[in-house]
C-alpha cells in the first residue's frame, strides 16, 4: 500500500519529497532498489588444531586418574606442564569435562542422611509441653503478644 503510493508520487515530486510524504526513509528506498544477493550456505569448518577423538579420550582419562580426580583442570594442567607434558589448554579441559557431564565439583563430597523432624507423642494427657515462640500482632504497630506455655491435651497414637 505504501509502495503503491510511493511510486505514484515519486515520478512527480522526486525521491526525497516522496519519502517525506509517505514516511519512508531514503535508505529503505534505495535498499529496496538493490536488495543484497541471497547468502550462500556456509560449509562447516573444522579447527585445524582441534583435538581428535582419541586425544580427547586420553585427556579425559588423564583427568579421571586417581591422583587428579579431585583437582580442578587448571591444577591438572599446571602439574602436567611441570612434568614436561602438554596435552591441551585449560579451557579445552573444561570443555571436555562439560561434554561428559563432569564439570561440577570434582572433590568427593560428604553425604549426610536426611534430617528427621522431631515428633512429640503423648499417650496420655499432660505428657508433652511445648514453648510457643511465635509472635502475634498486638493492639498497635510494633507491639507483639508475649510468649506463652501451651499444653497439648491429648494426642494419642
Amino acid at each position: 500500500m505504501v509502495d503503491d503510493a510511493f511510486t505514484g508520487v515519486e515520478g512527480r515530486l522526486g525521491v526525497t519529497a516522496a519519502c517525506r510524504l509517505t514516511g519512508r526513509s531514503r535508505a529503505t528506498h534505495y535498499r529496496r532498489l538493490q536488495p543484497p544477493p541471497p547468502r550462500r550456505p556456509r560449509s562447516p569448518r573444522v579447527q585445524p588444531a582441534a583435538l581428535t577423538a582419541e586425544e580427547r579420550a586420553a585427556v579425559l582419562e588423564l583427568m579421571n586418574r586417581d591422583e587428579y580426580a579431585e583437582l580442578p583442570p587448571a591444577q591438572i594442567w599446571a602439574r602436567e606442564l611441570d612434568a614436561g607434558r602438554y596435552h591441551c589448554s585449560v579451557s579445552t579441559m573444561y570443555r571436555i569435562l562439560r561434554e561428559r557431564g563432569q564439570s561440577g565439583e570434582r572433590r568427593r563430597q560428604a553425604t549426610h542422611p536426611a534430617k528427621t523432624v522431631p515428633e512429640l507423642v503423648a499417650t496420655a494427657p499432660s505428657q508433652v509441653f511445648t514453648w510457643d515462640i511465635t509472635k502475634t500482632a498486638g493492639p498497635a504497630k510494633g507491639i507483639w503478644q508475649g510468649h506463652c506455655m501451651k499444653r497439648l491435651r491429648h494426642v494419642c497414637v
